[in-house]
């Protein structure tokens, strides 16, 4: 059985908060717990905190870049297509 969308988008929203909590907990409060504290078990190196964002942004980016490129493309051959054939 499907999810009302009610619920759908709880879930989403707890989703997102969780991931926001665990990359702010991660990035901004980690450095300042002593390096022997246990709760740095719990996640990745710190290079980490930066690496992925950069990577999802470069990610992103290039995908949008080729979205738009494709479309221009696209455009131009078909505007090259119509002009040979002419008017009929």
């Amino acid at each position: 059985m499907a999810l009302s969308d009610k619920a759908r988008g709880s879930l989403q929203l707890l989703l997102a908060a969780s991931f926001f909590l665990y990359y702010t907990v991660w990035a901004l409060l980690l450095p300042f717990l002593v390096d022997s504290s246990p709760v740095h078990a719990w996640f990745p190196s710190r290079e980490w905190a930066i690496r992925i964002p950069t990577l999802l942004v470069v990610l992103g980016l290039s995908a949008i870049g080729l979205f738009l490129g494709a479309g221009i493309v696209g455009d131009v051959n078909g505007r090259r297509v119509r002009r040979s054939a002419g008017p009929q």
